[in-house]
């Protein structure tokens, strides 16, 4: 981090992770406020400060259960395994009663928590696409 006064390293911070977000280097959404902190060597409440100045200006929006994202941006993980699930079932790969793979396999697959797998799920679930049988699993909805 370049020297700067205490009062102004936010901005600073903002101004550089603008410019990163117009050169595409976030496509997948931003870091971490950990590490944005540690790349830059300041307390999270000034990265909090930074993520701020971008979110009032428009370069960034707080999603609930998802984190900073850039509007019209990537989709969130759990839209992104829930887009790919319909796709298997309307193209036929995942039938009608077909069992889908567990919540720590399609973790591993997609590279993301068990809890955003199991977001994706519910929301397929309640949907009507897939239904739930305890201690069984996941199976594709006849009615899909």
């Amino acid at each position: 981090m370049p020297q700067a006064s205490p009062r102004g390293t936010f901005l600073l911070i903002s101004e550089a992770l603008r410019a990163r977000i117009a050169d595409g280097r976030y496509a997948d959404g931003l870091p971490s406020e950990a590490e944005i902190g540690r790349e830059f060597g300041v307390a999270r409440t000034t990265v909090r400060r930074a993520l701020r100045a971008l979110e009032v200006s428009g370069d960034v929006a707080t999603v609930a259960g998802v984190g900073r994202q850039m509007p019209g941006g990537a989709q969130a993980p759990y839209e992104r395994i829930m887009s790919d699930l319909l796709k298997q079932i309307r193209e036929g790969a995942l039938p009608a009663g077909a069992r889908l793979p567990s919540e720590a396999a399609m973790a591993e697959a997609y590279g993301v928590a068990r809890g955003t797998v199991r977001r994706a799920l519910r929301e397929l679930e309640t949907a009507g696409h897939i239904r739930a049988q305890h201690g069984v699993g996941r199976f594709v909805s006849s009615a899909s």
